[in-house]
C-alpha cells in the first residue's frame, strides 16, 4: 500500500471510493467544478447535511463515487477540524487518511506533518484528470478557521470602508517538473529588471528579519508571469493550469533547476506593496518571503478581465550546483544514520553505484511524470542497481516527493513504518541518495540501500 507525502498523489481505481479519519476529527467535504468554486449550499456535506449526489458522509468515513456526483464536479476536497470546536489541531492526535477502493481493498494511507495553531485543515482532494480522477494529499492548515476555506474557496468577504481592504485568497501548496533524464542540469542565475519595485519591498523585509537579499531572475519572473495569466484567464487560484501544467514544471521549462523552491499563488492585492503586506502578515507566506536559503526569486500579477481581480506568482529558489547536491545527499545520508545510531545500529556506507541508480530514480520520476518504485517500463529497485552496476544481494528502496530538506524527508520517512523499517534495518550495509526537482510535487527523493 503507497504512504502519500504533501503533494503525493495516486490514479484512483474506477468506482466507490472510502475516505476515513479516525480520532477527535470532524470530517466534512467541499465539491466544486473547474473553476474551484462551489455551486451552492448542497456542495458542503457535514455532518448537518451528511449527503450529496455521489457522496455521503457517516461519523468519519466519507464514501465517494465520482461517477455520481453532479455535473460539473471536478474536485472533492476533504477537510477535517476538531470535534471540539476551538480546539487548534496541534493539541490533538496527528490525524491520518486511509483511503480504500470497492471491496475495503486499501489503497494508501496519508498522513501530514503534524498541525500546530490551525483550526482546519484541508487533508487530501478527488480531482478529475481527462476520464479518470486522482487523489492528492495536501495537508494545509488555516489559523483562521473556516474564513480561510471561504477566501480559498471563493467566498469574498466585503468592508463597507473607504478605501476598503483587498481581500486576499492565496493558495499555499507543499512542493516542479522535467529535467532530463540524463541526470542533473546545473545553472547559474540570470539577472532581471525589478520594474515593479517588488525587489526593493521583498529585500527590505527579509534585511529586517537578518535573511540575505534574492536577486530577481528572468527564468523565474516568465515562469511567475506564465502562471499567473493562466490563474487570470481561469479566473482561480491553482498549482496547476488548466492544461495540467504545474508551477514547477513552468520553472524547470523556463530553464531554471533548482534545489529548493517556494512559492506564493494569491489574488487580491492591488500593488506589490499590498503583496508584500500580505506576506508579513500571513504566517505561512511569510516564512516563505523570509525563507534563508533562497537566493533568487520571480514575481508578476495578471488581471482577470472579468472580475477584475488582480493574481499574483512570486517564485523563490535556489539553484542546483554540483556542490549543494552533493551537500544534500550528505544530510540525508547523515540524518538516516543518526536514526540507525539511536536504534543502536551500524552507519550506512555511501556506495557510489547505488547513488547513481538512485539518483537516476529521481530524475526519471521528475522526466517521466511518475511516482512509484517500479518504472514505467516495468523496472525495479533492484533492476535499477544493477544496471547501474551494483553487485549487492539485497535492495530496499525508500521514495518521497514534495518535502524541501533532507531534514524534512527523513523525519517524513521515519514517521512511516514501510519506509522506518528500511532505514532501521540490520542488515543493510550501503546507501545512495538521489534528489531531483520538478513534477507535480516539486521534489523528488529516491534512498537506496544495499547488502
Amino acid at each position: 500500500m503507497n504512504e502519500l507525502v504533501p503533494g503525493g498523489n495516486l490514479p484512483l481505481p474506477g468506482g466507490t471510493l472510502t475516505l476515513r479519519v479516525p480520532g477527535p476529527f470532524d470530517v466534512s467535504a467541499l465539491i466544486t467544478d473547474e473553476s474551484g468554486k462551489v455551486g451552492g449550499d448542497a456542495d458542503f456535506v457535514f455532518y448537518n447535511q451528511p449527503t450529496a449526489p455521489g457522496a455521503r458522509l457517516q461519523d468519519d468515513t466519507l464514501t465517494i463515487d465520482p461517477a455520481r456526483l453532479r455535473t460539473g464536479a471536478a474536485r472533492v476536497t476533504l477537510v477535517i477540524s476538531p470535534a471540539d470546536p476551538g480546539t487548534p489541531l496541534g493539541r490533538l492526535p496527528a490525524p491520518t487518511l486511509h483511503v480504500t477502493s470497492t471491496g475495503g481493498q486499501p489503497l494508501t494511507r496519508f498522513t501530514p506533518p503534524r498541525p500546530q495553531r490551525e483550526t482546519v485543515l484541508l487533508l487530501a482532494e478527488l480531482y478529475r484528470r481527462g476520464t479518470g480522477w486522482k487523489l492528492r494529499a495536501l495537508g494545509q492548515g488555516y489559523a483562521d478557521g473556516l474564513a480561510g476555506i471561504a477566501r480559498d474557496f471563493g467566498v469574498d468577504i466585503v468592508e463597507d470602508a473607504t478605501p476598503a481592504p483587498a481581500v486576499v485568497r492565496s493558495a499555499s501548496i507543499p512542493a516542479p517538473r522535467s529535467t532530463p533524464s540524463t541526470g542533473p542540469h546545473f545553472n547559474s542565475a540570470s539577472p532581471a529588471t525589478d520594474p515593479t519595485g517588488f525587489l526593493t519591498l521583498a529585500n527590505s523585509a527579509r534585511a529586517k528579519a537578518g535573511s540575505p537579499p534574492v536577486a530577481l531572475d528572468h527564468r523565474l519572473t516568465s515562469a511567475a508571469q506564465a502562471h499567473a495569466s493562466d490563474m487570470a484567464a481561469a479566473g482561480h487560484l491553482s498549482t496547476e493550469s488548466r492544461d495540467g501544467t504545474s508551477v514547477y514544471q513552468r520553472v524547470t521549462q523556463a530553464g531554471y533547476t533548482y534545489l529548493t523552491v517556494g512559492e506564493h499563488l494569491v489574488s487580491g492585492p492591488r500593488t506589490p506593496a499590498d503583496f508584500v503586506d500580505y506576506c508579513l502578515r500571513t504566517e505561512k507566506a511569510l516564512r516563505t518571503l523570509l525563507e534563508r536559503d533562497f537566493t533568487h526569486a520571480g514575481f508578476a500579477q495578471a488581471v482577470d478581465p472579468r472580475s477584475g481581480d488582480v493574481y499574483w506568482t512570486a517564485l523563490w529558489a535556489t539553484p542546483l550546483t554540483a556542490g549543494n547536491l552533493a551537500r544534500t545527499a550528505a544530510e540525508v545520508v547523515a540524518s538516516t544514520n543518526a536514526e540507525r545510531a539511536r536504534a543502536g545500529l551500524r552507519a550506512l556506507a555511501v556506495d557510489p553505484l547505488l547513488a547513481a541508480a538512485a539518483q537516476a530514480h529521481s530524475t526519471d520520476m521528475v522526466a517521466r511524470a511518475f511516482y512509484s518504485h517500479t518504472s514505467p517500463d516495468g523496472s525495479q529497485p533492484w533492476d535499477r542497481a544493477a544496471a547501474a552496476g551494483s553487485r549487492r544481494r539485497t535492495i530496499g528502496e525508500n521514495i518521497a516527493c514534495g518535502q524541501r530538506s533532507a531534514a524534512e524527508v527523513v523525519e517524513g520517512w521515519m514517521n512511516s513504518p514501510g519506509h522506518r523499517a528500511n532505514i532501521l534495518k540490520p542488515d543493510f550495509t550501503h546507501i545512495g541518495i538521489g534528489f531531483a526537482g520538478g513534477g507535480q510535487t516539486g521534489t523528488y527523493w529516491t534512498q537506496l540501500f544495499g547488502a
